[in-house]
């Protein structure tokens, strides 16, 4: 055992000793925070526009702060972007995290001083737990990887702006950084083909230990080094035993990775955003990323099947559920207040809170009544795909309303690394594994309005030059795992 990786089991003891105070303490926890965060913000602009000097308890804050997304927010995050101070949250944020929105175009999320430490905490958090329920750091000696974008940033009105991930990029630890890879260099290219090769050049000959990013991006670069190198990625990288990843479910991809791979690796769930970092998987044995209750934001959720209702019940940590989907929403140290993310997500305990991302409210097939879900359709592939030898590379799901002939239907665009034996039997496989979960899906065909599901096979890098067409291959961008409409689809046809 080298020094480093003792002092890490050692600090990772410390660090996993000291949030157990407030995982004990949730409710109260999250209470505290409450109040600190109404208090930090009773002299901006927000804050007297909301009467946040009358608000005592959150049944107040209900009242005062209506539920908003971007849009709802946009008037005050534009003159935060226009330089004035004291709008959302005291002061001036540090960094804007740009991101592209479906419906808001480009979006500027504050990032402040209070709640910038937290992004890097949750990280760093991730692997301490996991150093400490293994009782093993041995992986700290070797080089890992981080895909990211770009840590290069400009300046609107004297605040920087920048990817969330490039910014991250600015606060690598000091003990980390001679382990860091790719270089600084590498990191700053902005095309992502261009990027992933002089990646996979820098790292080929490197004593690989952790590899992180989104697993659709780690997948190109696992692809090229076993192109480059025509070894697997296990015998190429010998001591590479873990995978931290983010972004979307990796359970539709794990088949691939592990024959990429040659072998089976640990794996760490995080759920960061640029809106903050709210959970990651704190254990190898228990389902879901424990929910963190400390870091400057505030919860509350909403019943998804509620959501679009009049006056939905907004409930706090003490009084979820298990097994409800539920939208959540956020009140932040860096002047989010009752903001709509736009995720669901699912509560697999409550002591620990823990939960896994459900999809996304907006992203679902509901054409006759279904309201399909993301966790749904990524959950029937990997049924399917566990009675099979097929392997998935990218999947998504759209509703085929108007079909040339016979009842309307699920398309099921799927890119096959490798086929399945009998293609009808794998459908329908994955629609009997869907009917199970969704009952209205199931009452569809079992009425004759729907047909059992279709699956279009999709060619090789179909999916990567939809996302090349939308300006959105690499970055931040993922592959939507269902939509209510064909965009995706048509584009898929247009090029078979």
């Amino acid at each position: 055992m080298s020094l480093k990786s003792f002092f890490a089991k050692i600090f990772a003891n410390i660090v996993v000793m000291q949030q157990q105070k407030w995982i004990i303490k949730p409710v109260e926890t999250q209470e505290r925070l409450f109040q600190n965060l109404i208090l930090q913000a009773k002299a901006t602009q927000f804050g007297k526009d909301h009467l946040f000097f009358g608000i005592k308890s959150h049944a107040d804050f209900v009242k005062q702060v209506p539920v908003r997304d971007y849009e709802g927010l946009r008037t005050y995050i534009d003159e935060v972007v226009e330089g004035k101070s004291a709008v959302l949250w005291k002061g001036k944020p540090l960094y804007f995290a740009k991101t592209s929105g479906t419906t808001s175009g480009v979006k500027y999320i504050p990032i402040t001083k209070e709640s910038m430490p937290y992004h890097v905490e949750g990280a760093r958090n991730a692997i301490l737990f996991y150093i400490q329920e293994k009782a093993n750091a041995d992986f700290v000696d070797g080089k890992m990887i981080f895909l990211q974008g770009s840590p290069e940033m400009e300046e609107k009105n004297g605040i920087k702006v920048g990817r969330l991930s490039g910014i991250a990029a600015h606060y690598v630890p000091k003990y980390l950084q001679k382990n860091r890879l790719p270089s600084w260099e590498t990191n700053c290219i902005d095309d992502w083909e261009t990027k992933v090769d002089a990646i996979v050049k820098e790292t080929k000959d490197e004593n690989m230990s952790v590899i992180s990013g989104i697993p659709s991006w780690v997948q190109m670069y696992f692809e090229k080094l076993i192109q480059v190198s025509d070894k697997k990625v296990g015998d190429l990288f010998k001591n590479f035993n873990l995978f931290i990843y983010g972004g979307v479910n990796y359970e539709p991809y794990r088949k691939k990775f592990e024959q990429m791979i040659g072998r089976k690796v640990d794996s760490i769930e995080l759920y960061p955003a640029s809106e903050g970092f709210f959970a990651f998987q704190d254990s190898q044995k228990e389902k879901g990323m424990l929910l963190l209750l400390n870091a400057g934001i505030f919860y509350e959720f909403i019943k998804a099947d509620e959501f679009y209702t009049e006056n939905p019940k907004r409930y706090t940590i003490g009084e979820v559920e298990l097994n409800v989907n539920y939208v959540i929403i956020i009140s932040t140290n860096a002047g989010l207040w009752a903001y709509n993310i736009g995720d669901t997500v699912m509560f697999t305990s409550l002591k620990p809170y823990r939960i896994v991302v459900t999809g996304r409210i907006k992203h679902y097939i509901s054409a006759f009544g279904e309201h399909v879900i993301g966790k749904e359709v990524e959950q029937a592939l990997q049924e399917a795909l566990q009675e099979s030898d097929a392997v998935v590379t990218e999947f998504t799901v759209a509703p085929q309303i108007q079909p040339s002939e016979g009842l309307a239907y699920h398309e099921w665009l799927i890119e096959f690394e490798k086929e399945p034996e009998n293609l009808i039997d794998f459908e329908l496989k994955i629609d009997q594994a869907l009917r199970n979960q969704n009952v209205y899906y199931d009452d569809l065909i079992v009425g004759n309005v729907l047909r059992t599901l279709v699956v279009t096979k999709v060619p090789a890098e179909g999916f990567n030059e939809y996302m090349k067409s939308e300006g959105k291959l690499g970055g931040q961008n993922k592959l939507p795992r269902l939509s209510n409409d064909r965009k995706i689809a048509d584009f898929i046809h247009k090029i078979l």
